[in-house]
């Protein structure tokens, strides 16, 4: 049976997540309806990532397996036929039946962006966080920069969950101003949940000088979420890339 492998990009302001959830709007379940549109069979899709409500991909990859006999062309054709404006077939692979789009990621690229400056956004307001209060963008990068490494990120992990391994190998951080605007760059073997989100909420509190660049160790090494800074809010976290062997 193929296993079909999809590169998603979805604005995720509308939906309640990747994950199926009963009554509620959410990106794995307008994929499935897609392809029971196309093939009028049921199957399951598996995302790479579960993401959050708010939070969007330039980049997810999903998969599943099917018995139909469809060039990646064809697919990408029928799907966005079924698929609302808010989320896209960007392509579609052949791949092998041992390919699995969550098992088989060896590393995940994201990036969360903030608009710094006196003024809210309109344009951009389901795409940033707005922070009216100038941050201190040099401190936020020698603090983020300090988590790169493998290292236990309970502190940073949002409960409840079913995650039994805390251990993550962040391989990049990287911040980076463009004008008025900050955007953070993570890439890591794996995440937990909400381990972004609660890094940007926590080197915002550094930016804003409530905690020094080097607390981070500390917060750390306390294994405890409320060592660490609130949640940063959704709707600035972008899913970029799904890297492959």
């Amino acid at each position: 049976m193929p296993t079909i492998k999809l590169t998603l990009e979805y604005d995720g302001t509308a939906y309640a997540g990747w994950q199926r959830q009963p009554n509620q709007p959410t990106i794995q379940a307008a994929v499935e309806t897609a392809i029971f549109g196309v093939t009028q069979i049921t199957v399951p899709v598996i995302g790479a990532g579960r993401t959050d409500a708010g939070v969007h991909a330039l980049g997810q990859v999903a998969s599943f397996r099917i018995e139909r006999d469809m060039t990646p062309r064809q697919w990408t054709r029928a799907l966005n036929a079924h698929l609302p404006e808010s989320i896209v077939v960007k392509s579609v692979e052949l791949v092998p039946d041992a390919f699995h789009a969550r098992h088989s990621a060896k590393g995940k690229l994201y990036e969360y962006h903030i608009l710094n400056r006196p003024e809210r956004a309109a344009v951009e307001r389901n795409y940033c966080w707005h922070v009216h209060r100038l941050l201190d963008d040099a401190a936020m990068s020698t603090a983020g920069i300090s988590l790169i490494g493998s290292h236990d990120f309970s502190s940073f992990q949002t409960q409840p969950t079913d995650n039994d391994d805390p251990i993550c190998h962040l391989q990049r951080f990287r911040l980076l101003r463009e004008g008025d605007r900050l955007r953070a760059e993570f890439y890591a073997d794996r995440f937990l949940k909400q381990m972004i989100r609660s890094i940007v909420g926590t080197l915002l509190e550094i930016g804003l000088g409530k905690r020094s660049a080097e607390s981070l160790t500390a917060i750390l090494d306390a294994r405890d979420r409320s060592a660490a800074g609130k949640t940063a809010p959704p709707q600035g976290l972008f899913l970029m890339r799904v890297d492959y062997d």
